[in-house]
């Protein structure tokens, strides 16, 4: 495609989404004042569903919850992604639009991936209209992305990747100015996953610990000793971290109990270290407690997968940052260790993530999953772009 003719739709694609910039926000406070949990985003699929469509999309309910949009008939296949849940989490603003349902808000931001990918039909269903779309688009609104292993696996099962070619996603982040997106090549999140460890064994009294197996003990060694394992059995390049959420065993101090369990999140960078650290997690356990004469039960739950940057896919969404926003607004995302459900469409097909700056210049920085969170509505607009764009680019571009 010429450079003018990506130019005409680039100018088309902000054109529209300046046109439905109040509409977006509007569609954004919405969904932000009716928060639904994972797997219950009824509401918010009939809203979606109803505003794309009647913007010419072709729509697909998910069997369970969410929403497959299609735009054209011929050539490649790029998708777009957005998740929709809230979280069992408190709205603490006092925002007009603050969730009007108790213990629940959207504290992830959220509202913000759906209303923009919204904007971003709109734009797109207006290039495809005249013509000048050079492909297929697909749009996936996801359910339940903050439970593990996500609604990512619900919607693979339901088809949304076939036949495409690569899959784009955004993620607010409340770090970032808004007008700046963050990027990075490879490893953007990592793998997270659950471990519960069940000891259970001869209890007793506390003067005589040679007569039990001394589970408290025990538990603690396993505490202690399953990180440090960890660091010398895997790659530390792999960037393996176990964080203990919880641990319970007994309830007198000179009693020695028969059963206790601790339980927390191992999280990993490395797509191929995470393979292996089910066996080796569950290897080192019985390594630790052997001495002790207690037994060990292990619940190991594989959340998700790291989300990894690939290479094409992540300078299509650096030429769309350009595009959009000029040179500049281009910064580095770090990596983090939240998980991630969007790991499983790239475990699949080529993409990549990027972080969309929702912090006012000079403002306040918050952070995620707390019910203070509060973006820039100007992140809205801009997503909706970043999106559109990066669907074009994607067609256009495609080495």
């Amino acid at each position: 495609m010429p450079a003018d003719a990506t130019d005409l739709i680039s100018g088309l694609i902000s054109d529209v989404v300046d046109k439905y910039d109040g509409e977006l926000v509007d569609l954004r406070r919405d969904l932000h004042t009716h928060p639904e949990l994972s797997w219950s985003e009824a509401r918010t699929s009939d809203v979606v569903a109803a505003r794309v469509e009647q913007a010419g999309w072709s729509v697909t309910r998910a069997h369970r919850s969410g929403v497959i949009a299609d735009l054209g008939t011929e050539g490649p296949t790029i998708a777009l992604r957005a998740d929709m849940d809230a979280l069992p989490v408190q709205d603490l603003t006092d925002d007009p639009w603050r969730s009007t349902v108790a213990g629940v808000a959207h504290a992830c931001g959220h509202d913000v991936h759906t209303s923009a990918l919204v904007g971003a039909a709109l734009a797109l269903a207006e290039v495809a209209a005249r013509g000048m779309l050079p492909g297929r688009v697909r749009l996936l609104f996801q359910p339940a992305e903050e439970v593990m292993p996500g609604g990512a696996v619900q919607l693979l099962d339901d088809g949304a990747l076939d036949a495409v070619d690569r899959i784009f996603a955004l993620h607010c982040d409340p770090g970032v100015d808004v007008g700046q997106v963050g990027l990075r090549l490879g490893p953007l999140t990592s793998a997270a996953d659950r471990v519960e460890v069940r000891l259970t064994g001869t209890g007793g009294h506390t003067s005589r610990p040679h007569l039990t197996g001394d589970l408290t003990f025990a538990l603690a060694k396993v505490t202690t000793e399953l990180p440090a394992v960890l660091s010398r059995r895997m790659d530390p390049r792999a960037g393996v971290s176990v964080v203990w959420g919880s641990l319970h065993a007994g309830a007198a101090p000179n009693v020695i109990p028969d059963h206790g369990l601790v339980s927390g999140t191992v999280r990993i960078l490395d797509a191929v270290a995470w393979a292996d650290c089910e066996d080796i997690v569950r290897a080192a356990v019985a390594d630790i407690v052997r001495p002790y004469g207690v037994t060990a039960e292990i619940d190991y739950q594989r959340g998700v997968p790291p989300v990894v940057n690939e290479p094409v896919s992540n300078r299509i969404l650096a030429r769309a940052v350009r595009s959009v926003l000029g040179e500049g607004a281009q910064v580095v995302a770090p990596q983090s260790l939240g998980g991630e459900d969007f790991g499983w469409f790239l475990e699949r097909v080529p993409g990549a993530m990027m972080r969309l700056g929702t912090r006012t210049p000079g403002g306040a920085t918050y952070d995620l999953h707390q019910g203070n969170l509060r973006v820039d509505e100007r992140s809205v607009g801009i997503g909706a772009r970043l999106l559109a764009e990066t669907a074009v680019e994607a067609l256009v571009h495609r080495h």
